[in-house]
């Protein structure tokens, strides 16, 4: 089975990771794990070989990037596609055409966009 075809996880699960202290390590990894969360000792064990978001293939894709940005930027602000259309004023199927690469989000769309995200519009133009 090619690794596109691997079936999706559908737990509502996330990954952690931190940068801190070693003399902090036991108590934060005790906190977590009253949370429950459980340490993997590697990414592997946990359903297949990890690579760094930047060389994956949808970051790598000069068509999909612009809408990667778009959609990071949307949720870093707290924004749904709704209420960013509204601010906007761009139709939000818009928005999400642009953010799967569907749509370019083009000059106009992009200021109207880095202004409320508050990011340079050059990063929403395809380079």
């Amino acid at each position: 089975m090619s690794g596109l075809m691997k079936k999706h996880l559908t737990k509502k699960e996330i990954s952690l990771t931190f940068i801190g202290p070693n003399a902090g390590m036991a108590a934060a990894l005790e906190a977590m794990r009253n949370l429950g969360f459980k340490a993997i000792t590697k990414i592997e064990d946990e359903g297949g070989p990890a690579i760094p978001w930047r060389e994956s293939r949808h970051y790598n894709d000069p068509e999909k990037r612009p809408g990667l940005l778009l959609s990071g930027a949307r949720f870093r602000e707290g924004l749904t596609q709704a209420k960013l259309a509204e601010q906007t004023g761009i139709p939000r199927r818009h928005i999400s055409e642009m953010e799967n690469g569907r749509r370019p989000i083009g000059k106009s769309n992009a200021k109207k966009l880095a202004g409320v995200l508050n990011i340079d519009p050059r990063r929403l133009l395809a380079l």
